[in-house]
C-alpha cells in the first residue's frame, strides 16, 4: 500500500509574486526516477500503472483518501491542491510533475512549474480552464469553433439567445460530464435570472447549437523534442452528458480524418505542449468544429490499452519523461463502454465475453453519474 502523508494547509502567494521561470526536462528520465501527479482519480490510476511498468515511482497529491491513483502510487500526499507545503514537498521529491484533470488551480501549476518540470505546461491549463478563453484562443489560431458569446448577466443571455435562436449555456469554468450546462431550444429566447444560477456560478458562455453528423475525438501526444503522434479518431456517444461509448474506427471520411489529426497537431504545437491531449470535434456539413480540448489523457482514449501496443497512458509517461514517443498503431477495431453508476453491478455479461477486457477504478461507492470503470471490446483485427 502507498504511504500517506498529511500536511498542513498554508495558502501560497498570488501568482504575480512567484518566479516566472519554468523548469524544463534536459534529458530523458532513467528508470527509478519519480513522477509527481496532481489528482488521484482513475486517469491518474492508469497513468501510475503505466509508470510502474516502465520502472518509475509515483507520488500522488490528492485531498481525498483513499483515492484510485493512491492505491497504486508509492506515496500519497493527502492535502489540498493549493497547499504550499504539499506542493513544495511534491516538487522536491519528483523529477517531473503532471496532472490528471484540468481543474488544478493555475496558481498551483505555476508554483510547481517554477521548481520542477511540469508537463503539460501551465499555459495549457490556463487556456482549457475557461471556455471563453479556450474558444477565443482556438478561433484566433484559425481553428473553427461554434459561434459563442460571453454572458455576464440575464440581459447578455437574452440578447445572445435571440441572436442564436437558442443555444447551449455553460459556466465558463469547472463544468464537466454535462454539469454546468443548460440547453435552450430553438425559439426559447426569454429566460429568467434563475436560469443562470441553476447551472452554477458565473461568468458564462452561450454557444450556438450545432447540427452535427458525428461527435468524435482525437488523442494526440507531443514529446519534449517536439515530435507528435496521434491515435485514430474515435466516434463518441453520450448519455446524460457523460461519455457512454467510443467506437474505433470513427465513421469519418479520409479528408475529415486527416484534417482532425492536423488540427490536433496544431493545438499541440501552439501550446508548446508536452504530454497527451484529447481534442473533441463535431463533424458538420460545413466541415469540422473543435468542441473543446482536454489537457490530459482522455476518457475516449481508454480503448488504446487493449487495441494498441502503446496506450495513451504509456504515451503520456513517455512524453513527460523525455522518452521517444511510441507508434500509435491500432491492432484492433473496438468499442469502449463506460461503467457508470449501477452499471458496475452487471459485470457478468462482460466477463463472459472473451473479447472484452474490464477495468475497474477501485472506487468504494457507486453513485448515479459516477464512472466506476470501463469495458473495451475488441471487434476484429485490423488488416
Amino acid at each position: 500500500p502507498s504511504k500517506r502523508i498529511a500536511s498542513c494547509r498554508n495558502r501560497f502567494p498570488a501568482p504575480n509574486k512567484m518566479s516566472s521561470r519554468m523548469k524544463k526536462l534536459a534529458n530523458p528520465l532513467p528508470a527509478n526516477a519519480t513522477i509527481g501527479m496532481v489528482g488521484g482519480g482513475q486517469l491518474g490510476r492508469m497513468m501510475a500503472s503505466s509508470a510502474a511498468q516502465m520502472g518509475y515511482k509515483v507520488i500522488v497529491l490528492e485531498p481525498g483518501s483513499p483515492c484510485p491513483a493512491g492505491q497504486l502510487a508509492n506515496v500519497h500526499i493527502v492535502a489540498p491542491y493549493d497547499d504550499e507545503d504539499a506542493l513544495a514537498q511534491l516538487a522536491s521529491q519528483c523529477d517531473v510533475v503532471t496532472y490528471e484533470f484540468e481543474n488544478v488551480p493555475l496558481s498551483a501549476a505555476r508554483f510547481l512549474e517554477s521548481r520542477v518540470a511540469l508537463y503539460p505546461p501551465s499555459q495549457a491549463l490556463e487556456v482549457s480552464q475557461d471556455r471563453l478563453v479556450e474558444k477565443s484562443t482556438l478561433r484566433d489560431s484559425g481553428i473553427a469553433v461554434a459561434d459563442f458569446r460571453p454572458v455576464e448577466d440575464i440581459r447578455d443571455l437574452q440578447e445572445a439567445l435571440v441572436e442564436f435562436n437558442g443555444g447551449v449555456l455553460k459556466t465558463r469554468r469547472f463544468g464537466y460530464d454535462g454539469k454546468g450546462q443548460r440547453v435552450f431550444a430553438e425559439g426559447e429566447t426569454t429566460p429568467n435570472a434563475d436560469e443562470l444560477l441553476a447551472i452554477g456560478a458565473g461568468p458564462y458562455i452561450l454557444e450556438k447549437r450545432i447540427a452535427f453528423s458525428s461527435e468524435f475525438s482525437v488523442i494526440g501526444a507531443r514529446g519534449v523534442d517536439g515530435s507528435i503522434q496521434c491515435y485514430d479518431p474515435a466516434t463518441n456517444e453520450h448519455r446524460d452528458g457523460i461519455l457512454a461509448r467510443s467506437v474505433v474506427p470513427a465513421s469519418l471520411s479520409d479528408n475529415s480524418h486527416d484534417e482532425a489529426v492536423a488540427i490536433t497537431s496544431r493545438v499541440l504545437e501552439s501550446l508548446d505542449y508536452v504530454g497527451v491531449v484529447g481534442v473533441e470535434f463535431f463533424e458538420t456539413d460545413g466541415g469540422l468544429l473543435v468542441n473543446e480540448i482536454a489537457p490530459r489523457v482522455h476518457n475516449s482514449g481508454h480503448w488504446t490499452r487493449e487495441a494498441c501496443l502503446i496506450s495513451q497512458f504509456d504515451q503520456h509517461i513517455r512524453a513527460i519523461c523525455g522518452m521517444a514517443l511510441g507508434a500509435p498503431k491500432r491492432d484492433f477495431d473496438c468499442e469502449m463502454f463506460n461503467l457508470i453508476g449501477d452499471d458496475v453491478n452487471e459485470l457478468d455479461r462482460w466477463m463472459d465475453d472473451s473479447n472484452c477486457s474490464v477495468t475497474l477504478y477501485g472506487k468504494e461507492e457507486a453513485r448515479a453519474g459516477r464512472k466506476m470503470g470501463h469495458v473495451t471490446r475488441r471487434l476484429k483485427r485490423c488488416d
